[in-house]
């Protein structure tokens, strides 16, 4: 195969996007690379026929391609084995169908979540999906990085608001699976398989997508705890109840200072939504079944729910999954793990789910895998637990698997599975589990 040059391969890409959409330039170049690994172009393509010429054209002169909604979670993934594209979607944005009656609308995988919800809140509608510091965060991304968020108590995980999907397949083709189905991959439930696979697998253009109504009235309360024990025996008794929440979160004393609290102690964030008599009730009831354990109650804004973001900013995030009966113990874990660093962790937990959210603040890069990653991982193995380290110096990735171990049969399945849609290796080479 004869060899083509880098100026006509810029040429090739600047004739699909537009010249003005084809990015070379060195800052531009700097502030889109990927664990340190810098492209040598940044395409914004403008439709899902240019995302297919595009990887057409990558896949037959062998360009690495990473994929990028709003580049939020560009830190998520091994390093990459190489780069050669960075693929930007922001410019799909389109609300495609939206049929308020189905209350299912299909959108570009660029659109943000806040676009998304300011559109269907016209017609009293809501996607449930509510990653934490997430509203400018784009639908393609969220859904390719599974990110969830304290909405999952009631909703479910993004992948199960996830109805049909369009993308294109390494070689270009453009495919449809799950809800509105026209070409299909056959024998794979194509929108699961998707969502959270880091766009290694093909990527995601458009999303038809589950919404359910809005609530009429929301209230939200802060449950200031006065021990991990009394936050575990509140959250015991609440599952226990006929209360219904739509969202429930745990926070370490770190987190809930981004709610203005001072002090070491935990507490319990929830919020309930339904019609306002509704919700006056089951505050009512809510207070009374907390006053056993809460040391302090106060009414929260819907805002505050927004403020968490600032908690987990930092160089090093990681999420862990246990058992959800254990989401206390995990806390004081990373708590406790994390003050041996001379760190700071804040601790965000999603209860119901077993999922919890941790920043650091402290230098603990060099002593990272060795002294909390792998201590943990192995503690929660015995659960069948996981950690994920989602955000960390690239420089410290060099040292850990920030995705952690899988077992032999089920890496051998993903990695037939990668070989099936991009046998040639060409998205994210290398950013996913097991270095797939």
């Amino acid at each position: 195969m004869a060899v083509v040059s880098a100026s006509a391969l810029s040429a090739a890409l600047g004739d699909i996007v537009g010249s003005e959409h084809l990015l070379s330039d060195t800052p531009v170049l700097e502030a889109h690379a990927v664990d340190g690994r810098r492209p040598r172009w940044v395409a914004r393509a403008g439709s899902v026929e240019d995302v297919s010429r595009i990887l057409t054209l990558a896949q037959a002169e062998q360009l690495a391609v990473a994929p990028r909604g709003s580049g939020s979670s560009v830190a998520l993934g091994n390093p990459p084995r190489r780069l050669d594209l960075v693929l930007d979607l922001s410019r799909l944005r389109g609300i495609t169908e939206y049929v308020p009656e189905d209350m299912v609308a299909s959108v570009g995988a660029g659109l943000s979540l806040s676009a998304l919800a300011r559109h269907v809140g016209g017609h009293g509608q809501m996607f449930a999906l509510d990653p934490i510091g997430g509203r400018d965060r784009s639908i393609g991304g969220v859904l390719a990085t599974a990110a969830n968020g304290p909405s999952r108590y009631r909703y479910g995980a993004g992948r199960d608001l996830l109805l049909g999907v369009r993308f294109v397949q390494a070689d270009g083709t453009i495919t449809w699976g799950g809800a509105r189905v026209v070409k299909s991959v056959t024998g794979y439930d194509v929108p699961k398989l998707l969502a959270g696979s880091l766009g290694t697998l093909g990527v995601i253009a458009e999303a038809t997508l589950r919404l359910h109504p809005r609530p009429s009235a929301r209230g939200s309360w802060l449950y200031v705890q006065r021990s991990l024990a009394s936050a575990a025996s509140f959250l015991a008794a609440l599952f226990d109840s006929s209360i219904e929440p739509d969202r429930v979160a745990l926070l370490n004393g770190e987190a809930a200072r981004a709610l203005g609290q001072s002090g070491e102690t935990p507490a319990v964030l929830i919020s309930i939504g339904s019609v306002e008599e509704a919700v006056r009730s089951q505050g009512e009831s809510l207070t009374r079944l907390a006053a056993p354990h809460s040391a302090r109650i106060e009414r929260i804004s819907e805002e505050g729910w927004d403020r968490l973001a600032a908690a987990l900013e930092g160089q090093v995030s990681l999420s862990l999954s246990g058992e959800p009966k254990r989401l206390a113990f995990w806390t004081g874990e990373l708590e406790q793990r994390a003050q041996r660093l001379g760190a700071r962790a804040a601790v965000i937990g999603e209860a119901g789910s077993g999922t919890l959210q941790c920043a650091l603040a402290g230098d603990v890069s060099r002593t990272l895998a060795s002294d909390l990653v792998q201590p943990l991982r192995d503690a929660l193995a015995s659960e069948g637990g996981s950690l994920v380290v989602e955000r960390a110096p690239h420089e410290a990735k060099a040292d850990l698997d920030v995705w952690g171990p899988v077992d032999r049969q089920s890496l051998a399945l993903m990695s037939r599975i990668k070989l099936e849609f991009d046998g040639r290796g060409i998205l994210n080479p290398g950013r996913f589990v097991g270095g797939l």
